[in-house]
């Protein structure tokens, strides 16, 4: 089966809940962690007939099992970044085609080309280590951008500053994407004028910041750096896909992958558009390993489409079937 064309392709509720319906089938036949876990539920495969009944997997068994559709080798596993101590995620990735494929038409759906733009990266943390699937997407899109000044640029804010100015002389979109304590170091330092650059933060201060809410975040960075929004992008090691908001917080997925609010206490009952709960994630183009990903995140739904991320529940406060996380 050719799940690139299948899934890329999608164009219509109907279309995405057709195609999920059988990549859940076809997970629950080739997946053993993910077979087993709906085994524990006494869930039949062949009871699903909505989206809104498949079970999902807590994000947690990424951590302690090898969460596989296939018999194919990994060409690549991509790792969680993690404090000292704590087990990491681990996703075993064996088409990294599929992930470019994911990567580079979810951002053009919503960006445009890649080769309209200079892409200049701040990820030091990430490239402090190796397994980073954040990495991995920069150094394809930069190559892509086919712009001789796109790279990663680190601590080197000088030179960062000097070649947005030299690339805003020549009218050249660019793109500046940068983890948050990075982003934040550069707007401490220095007051720009950043105005016509799409700034974008990952998140995250990975223990090197206290942690500030994104609004925070946010009204520093377009007041340090000169623009009117902060863009952003909502990943994870455990997915293929990416969902982006283009300002206010409000992401918006492309058409192969969608977000359900479950129920704080009940995570097999959803709510309504409005309210917050537990975000659950279907990323279709993750069909070799598993597409239905309970997260432990927090947010909302919106009556547009987008989605607000609200916080992280603390692990006292997880609720949920654990069932062989530990085993």
């Amino acid at each position: 089966m050719n799940w690139k064309e299948e899934i890329f392709n999608i164009s219509s509720e109907e279309e995405f809940e057709q195609i999920a319906l059988r990549v859940f089938l076809y997970q629950t036949e080739n997946n053993p962690v993910y077979k087993e876990y709906l085994q524990h539920l006494k869930i039949e495969a062949s009871d699903i007939t909505s989206v809104e009944q498949i079970p999902f997997l807590p994000i947690e068994f990424f951590k302690s099992r090898k969460v596989v559709s296939t018999d194919k080798e990994a060409q690549a596993t991509f790792t969680s970044s993690g404090t000292t101590g704590n087990l990491t995620s681990r996703h075993f990735v064996p088409d990294l085609k599929l992930y470019e494929a994911s990567f580079t038409k979810g951002f053009e759906q919503y960006y445009g080309a890649v080769s309209d733009y200079c892409i200049l990266a701040l990820l030091p943390s990430y490239l402090e280590r190796e397994g980073s699937s954040l990495i991995y997407m920069m150094e394809k899109l930069i190559k892509d951008s086919e712009h001789k000044k796109s790279g990663f640029y680190l601590h080197n804010h000088e030179e960062l500053i000097a070649t947005i100015a030299d690339l805003k002389k020549q009218s050249q979109k660019i793109l500046l994407l940068g983890v948050s304590f990075a982003l934040l170091d550069l707007a401490e330092k220095f007051q720009l004028d950043l105005d016509g650059v799409i700034v974008m933060e990952t998140g995250g201060m990975k223990g090197r910041r206290k942690e500030i809410t994104r609004e925070e975040l946010h009204a520093f960075l377009t007041k340090k750096l000169g623009v009117q929004k902060i863009h952003s992008e909502y990943g994870m090691t455990e997915l293929l896909s990416q969902a982006y908001s283009k300002g206010d917080s409000l992401f918006f997925t492309p058409s192969w992958m969608k977000i359900l609010i479950r129920d704080t206490y009940d995570p097999f009952t959803y709510e309504k558009q409005g309210r917050s709960g537990g975000v659950n994630v279907i990323d279709l183009a993750n069909v070799h390993s598993c597409s239905f990903i309970e997260t432990q995140d927090l947010g909302k739904i919106h009556p547009d489409g987008s989605f607000e991320i609200l916080g992280r529940f603390d692990n006292s406060d997880i609720r949920g079937c654990n069932l062989l996380v530990n085993e």
